[in-house]
């Protein structure tokens, strides 16, 4: 007879998903057959601790649109593998979660250690999950089982994306499933028929004449034209008509950069001109964009001001409109969908140089076309001398992931992606440490792109053992380490009242070649593309660490000036 693991796996690979992310522990030890009995149809990743793993798990979930596995023990799955489940409930990523209450063999009510099942003496994994996530089930036989999977990969993988699991007690991983489901379970593809609703062809008539009337009308482009990967039609749609595209954190990159239509990211740790195209709009588009503080100035009141510009918002959930702003006008829809119906219905082109040269002129006289040369100590560069160094490097196939800290606002603010959607960053919760994983995750997911990831010290010393992994499958990765030997960002907020900033020196090319990969030291401008081009050519994972000025700032790449 079939066991509840086997029928559980069945289910998730039945329901076309490809990658499992682990650390295991006791109930996923007791899976573990199960997997390895199919393991030529879904593949398990071990990771080197569940933090490592729930950010290998989302980061592929956004990249591919599609859920993954994460599965690990309870007590270390709701807390330290949280933070890859807290990033994808927030920036909106498909995931499927599999955890056991670790109460071995029904001891939970007695206190035995590690149990989770929210008795006496013990913690509530439900507790700490089910806040954090679209839909969590509490599994205590063999059919609750394999139907909270199907649930779960059904929540996980309809609009809006986000992390859905199941939580499994313990002693029924191994129980073998009766003969007869009582109730039926049936075959898990008929709980995924979906059809999604089509936007109101009227109210997008409405949208395209809302933009027709505007002199100057502003996209701000978020999360919902990455998921729905809309970029392409979004520039083509924007330089047709002349529209300004300015973007979220998660949306950066969402179109060419080069474009004549893009103005950058949004926020004090965004662009001055995306800030200031904003600011002069009388039309703006809110595209699949949440419009939340972090990007918005904290609402600064010169950037969307409702009553004086006209205000349209488009989001596949209808609770999202009019969520932060009032707006005059709200569709319900994907972004890519109701792109599509503005370039059927059709914009008019009439005044598209003369707003394209208007969104020349702010962007010229609010340095975009530029990176400032800044000075560095002697056996260093400046944070500003490795973006430009990736800036000459970046070619159309590059795929990055980007980390937290003053190496990410340069990044954001200074380069330019060439074609969509070649950017992947934390931006739901910002949290450190999330670059590495994510890019070993990614080369593991897309195989066909050149990956690299960009991170401080900081960030990278929290998760360096995604390293051994990339290691373990011979992953054609280049981790590019900013060094600047301790928290830049808090350093320079704290100006010289410096405490609990400052790191000792690590030789990480070093660290790399101690396990297994290998490793190159940057320490001249000069050295930034060559190190890339060849830490690339190298193959395998391969840890290039930049010494960048611990003086070096990130103040020049932020906007705080009024606008």
């Amino acid at each position: 007879m079939a066991k509840t693991n086997e029928m559980v796996v069945q289910t998730i690979i039945e329901s076309g998903i490809k990658h499992a992310f682990t650390l295991p522990g006791l109930g996923v030890t007791w899976s573990l057959p199960a997997f390895y009995e199919r393991r030529h149809e879904l593949d398990v990743v071990l990771a080197r601790s569940e933090w490592v793993a729930s950010i290998m798990a989302q980061a592929a979930g956004r990249l591919m649109g599609r859920p993954s596995v994460l599965m690990g023990q309870g007590p270390w799955l709701s807390t330290m593998g949280a933070v890859g489940i807290l990033e994808a409930h927030f920036s909106g990523s498909p995931m499927v979660i599999l955890a056991d209450t670790s109460d071995y063999d029904g001891y939970g009510q007695m206190g035995v250690y590690q149990t989770m099942t929210g008795d006496y003496g013990g913690a509530d994994a439900m507790a700490a999950l089910k806040p954090i996530t679209k839909y969590m089930t509490y599994a205590t036989s063999p059919e609750d089982a394999i139907y909270g999977m199907q649930m779960a990969i059904k929540h996980a993988s309809l609009p809006r994306f986000g992390p859905a699991g199941v939580l499994m007690k313990t002693p029924i991983i191994r129980r073998e499933v009766p003969e007869t489901f009582k109730p039926t379970i049936y075959p898990s593809a008929g709980y995924y028929a979906y059809t999604p609703p089509r936007p109101d062809p009227a109210a997008v008539r409405q949208l395209a004449a809302m933009i027709d009337k505007a002199q100057f009308p502003v996209i701000v482009a978020g999360n919902g034209v990455q998921a729905a990967q809309a970029g392409a039609a979004l520039q083509a749609l924007a330089e047709g008509a002349g529209l300004s595209v300015v973007t979220s954190y998660n949306g950066k990159g969402a179109i060419g950069e080069n474009s004549p239509s893009a103005a950058g990211m949004l926020g004090n740790w965004g662009h001055r001109a995306a800030n200031r195209v904003l600011a002069q709009a009388d039309m703006v588009l809110m595209l699949g964009a949440s419009m939340g503080p972090d990007y918005t100035r904290f609402r600064d009141p010169g950037l969307i001001r409702p009553g004086d510009q006209a205000l349209a918002q488009v989001d596949v959930d209808p609770r999202n409109a009019g969520w932060v702003y009032p707006v005059d006008l709200a569709i319900t829809g994907d972004a890519g969908d109701v792109l599509a119906m503005l370039a059927e219905f059709g914009l008019d082109p009439a005044t598209a140089a003369a707003r394209l040269e208007r969104l020349r002129g702010i962007k010229q006289a609010n340095g975009y076309f530029d990176l400032p040369d800044l000075p560095a100590a002697q056996g260093s560069l400046h944070h500003a001398d490795v973006v430009r160094g990736l800036q000459e490097f970046i070619g159309p196939d590059d795929l990055l992931t980007l980390d937290a800290g003053s190496n990410r606002i340069w990044a954001t603010y200074g380069l330019r992606m060439p074609v969509p959607g070649q950017i992947l960053a934390p931006g739901g919760t910002g949290v450190m440490g999330w670059s590495a994983p994510a890019a070993t995750a990614a080369k593991i997911v897309r195989p066909d792109r050149r990956v690299t990831c960009v991170t401080g010290d900081g960030g990278f010393m929290m998760t360096l053992n995604a390293i051994p992994t990339a290691v373990q499958r011979s992953l054609d990765v280049v981790y590019l380490v900013f060094n600047n030997a301790g928290l830049g960002m808090v350093r320079d907020n704290l100006g010289e009242k410096r405490i609990a900033v400052d790191f000792n020196d690590i030789d990480y090319a070093r660290v790399a070649e101690g396990m297994g990969a290998r490793g190159l030291t940057v320490t001249h401008r000069d050295q930034m593309r060559e190190a890339l081009q060849e830490g690339h050519r190298m193959g395998g994972p391969v840890v290039i660490d930049v010494k960048v000025d611990p003086e070096a700032s990130h103040h020049p790449a932020s906007d705080h000036d009024p606008l």
